[in-house]
């Protein structure tokens, strides 16, 4: 899910017609006392953050002068609390409360429907006051197509101490609650407190609100950049893993950086997992033997080979892992060579200098594991090994303990050169491109990159390797991005070929 801060909330809860108090996000300590200065009366500074509780922890201050306002905000900004970095306060007249209440809406998997939730007492979770107070909370499913009428609202929360007008006006808020969940494709719309002012008047003095990722691509207009539930902004390399998933639908790619500072021998490892029950039993393994992990990664659902080997890059790039462990499932339904070639291509291009464990279980996993050996062997510093079904995630976490204990790193390890000199004939795949340099593919005898190709896009042409079908076919799809040319040129050919894959602000 993608977690909005609680200006970004705000606004869209204003834009169903939902009253909230004067405020404004700002960035920096002057702009918070001009702002404070402009509105002319006292004002809570509140840190955007996505964690609750930030009263207790000094992320919400009531300021009587801008001055004050100026100073608090000082304090939040740049300050990491709870593993999070404030970068905005949100400035707000305060307001005089007379009532809190809570007002939400979630997507119930086990009604299998939109909930709304309501509760006459507000100011702490649901939770608390239904264990409190049982009959202080009230919900109702409600219909995905027709909504909340206004009578269901108002028949919710008769009884629960809101009277005259303010029943009406609750109510109405309520509906235009389950609108803007419906209208911007929410998971959850919370808003605690929904207050009723001194003056009379309904308000959200805080909001919440969480679009479900697989919608974001229909919302340009929130500027998501990120549709991950984390309690922490995302590290660089959480935005670019996201944007390699967002941008490519095949299969599964998911990555969260867990820890962004450490040395080497500290004992964290690259853990590279596929699907989510044989993840954390493999995650479980590894961290029995005493190791640490700098991320979580996932790739399942059959991905394309491209899409592993820009997971590996994602996880080597974590500087100073002592060790890159894979371990997902023992019996994954997806070809596990296109895993093997990912990881090959992806540790040949870093030159591995840790060591590597990996177990593909599943189908075609001799196949996988004959070329995830063979194909880095001599090829690059560190060890590799690969197992499958039969071996267990203990088995591999004791291996790869073994091989960080004996590995002495290569030092000054000099770069690679990538790719190909002379790029005489090439295409465009779905993410990136195929290359040929035909004067060294004249000078192959083996001739293997076509016969490698299991989609039968390439063909010779003149004794040259040339795509046989539709550029624009190849780009949509047919290409599937195997890494087989590349990688069957490279152990067999004369080093001919290359894809192409670009990662961007990581190559």
């Amino acid at each position: 899910m993608a977690r909005l801060f609680e200006y970004q909330s705000k606004e869209l809860l204003s834009k169903t017609g939902i009253k909230i108090p004067s405020g404004k996000v700002c960035e920096t300590p002057e702009e918070v006392k001009r702002y404070a200065e402009e509105l002319g009366k006292p004002v809570v500074v509140k840190a955007q953050a996505w964690f609750t509780g930030r009263a207790s922890v000094g992320g919400i201050k009531f300021a009587d002068t801008p001055a004050e306002a100026e100073q608090f905000s000082r304090n939040m900004l740049g300050k990491t609390i709870k593993n999070f970095t404030v970068s905005k306060v949100l400035i707000e007249e305060k307001i005089n409360i007379k009532k809190e209440m809570f007002a939400s809406l979630i997507i119930d998997d086990s009604a299998r429907a939109p909930v709304v939730i309501f509760s006459g007492t507000g100011g702490t979770g649901v939770e608390e006051i239904a264990a409190e107070n049982p009959d202080a909370v009230v919900k109702m499913p409600v219909d995905i197509n027709a909504g909340l009428k206004s009578f269901e609202a108002l028949n919710l929360i008769r009884g629960l101490d809101i009277n005259g007008k303010q029943l009406l006006q609750v109510s109405n808020v309520l509906c235009k609650v389950v609108a803007a969940a419906k209208k911007f494709e929410a998971r959850s719309v919370e808003i605690n407190p929904l207050v009723i002012t001194e003056e009379g008047v309904t308000m959200a003095a805080d909001g919440r609100i969480t679009i479900d990722d697989y919608a974001v691509f229909r919302h340009p207009e929130l500027g998501i950049d990120y549709a991950r539930e984390l309690d922490n902004p995302p590290s660089e390399l959480d935005i670019i893993a996201y944007d390699i998933e967002k941008n490519d639908y095949r299969g599964t790619f998911y990555f969260i950086q867990l820890e962004h500072e450490f040395n080497r021998g500290d004992n964290f490892v690259g853990f590279h997992g596929a699907g989510g029950g044989g993840s954390m039993m493999s995650m479980d393994a590894v961290q029995r033997k005493g190791y640490k992990l700098a991320n979580f990664c996932d790739t399942s659902g059959n991905p394309p080979a491209s899409k592993v080997y820009r997971a590996a890059k994602i996880i080597m790039a974590q500087k100073n892992i002592d060790g890159y462990f894979g371990s997902g499932s023992g019996v994954a339904s997806q070809e596990q060579v296109n895993s093997a070639r990912g990881l090959v291509k992806a540790f040949i291009e870093n030159n591995l200098n840790i060591p590597a464990v990996v177990r593909l279980g599943g189908n075609l996993e001799e196949k996988a594991v004959e070329i995830l050996e063979t194909y880095t062997k001599d090829r690059i510093p560190a060890p590799v090994e690969g197992y499958m079904k039969d071996d267990t995630a203990d088995h591999c976490a004791e291996r790869i303990d073994i091989l960080i204990k004996e590995y002495n790193p290569v030092k000054d390890l000099k770069q690679l050169e990538i790719g190909i000199k002379n790029i005489n004939h090439e295409f465009d795949t779905m993410t990136g491109k195929v290359q040929f340099d035909h004067k060294a593919c004249a000078d192959c005898k083996d001739k293997v990159c076509v016969d490698a190709c299991d989609p039968k896009i390439l063909k010779f042409e003149d004794d040259l390797p040339v795509l046989a079908i539709d550029p624009a076919d190849a780009k949509k799809g047919k290409c599937t991005e195997c890494l087989a040319c590349e990688l069957e040129c490279m152990m067999k050919g004369n080093n001919g070929c290359y894809v192409h894959l670009p990662i961007e602000n990581i190559d």
